[in-house]
């Protein structure tokens, strides 16, 4: 018997709290947002600020959509191949560069190690949920 109640699909709705543990046991998730006119989806590795994942970025297609403070989507996902079972979180909100320096600050403690050294990301990007939303697989309890 599913621990959650479940959507069409038999997938069981992850509650709020579940959601935002889940973001923060990962890593890396991905970042879609519109630039020229075409949707992109770029992996970044990221931490979990109270309800806002936040993550580092160099100049480019990220930090212009976070300057105009545009609608974006992250994604985040588990998935275990012994058991077959796997989860996914849907955040959707507004992307906002970090300029204060109190706050880079503050950031700067939580933790995010870049995955990739070969360039600096000094830019911080925090994603100001609309919503949050999560799905797994049926519990096999």
């Amino acid at each position: 018997m599913p621990r959650y109640p479940t959507d069409h699909a038999g997938l069981e709705i992850l509650p709020f709290d579940v959601c935002l543990q889940l973001l923060a046991a990962v890593p890396v998730g991905r970042v879609s947002f519109l630039a020229d006119g075409e949707i992109m989806i770029l992996p970044v590795n990221h931490v979990v600020d109270g309800q806002n994942p936040v993550f580092r970025t160099a100049r480019g297609s990220k930090l212009s959509a976070a300057e105009g403070q545009d609608l974006v989507a992250f994604e985040a996902d588990g998935y275990d191949e012994r058991t077959k079972s796997g989860w996914s979180v849907l955040v959707n909100g507004r992307a906002h560069a970090v300029y204060d320096e109190a706050e880079i600050q503050r950031l700067s403690r939580l933790g995010l190690h870049p995955w990739v050294t070969a360039v600096d990301r000094p830019f911080w990007i925090r994603i100001r949920p609309a919503s949050i939303s999560g799905r797994q697989t049926p519990s096999q309890l």
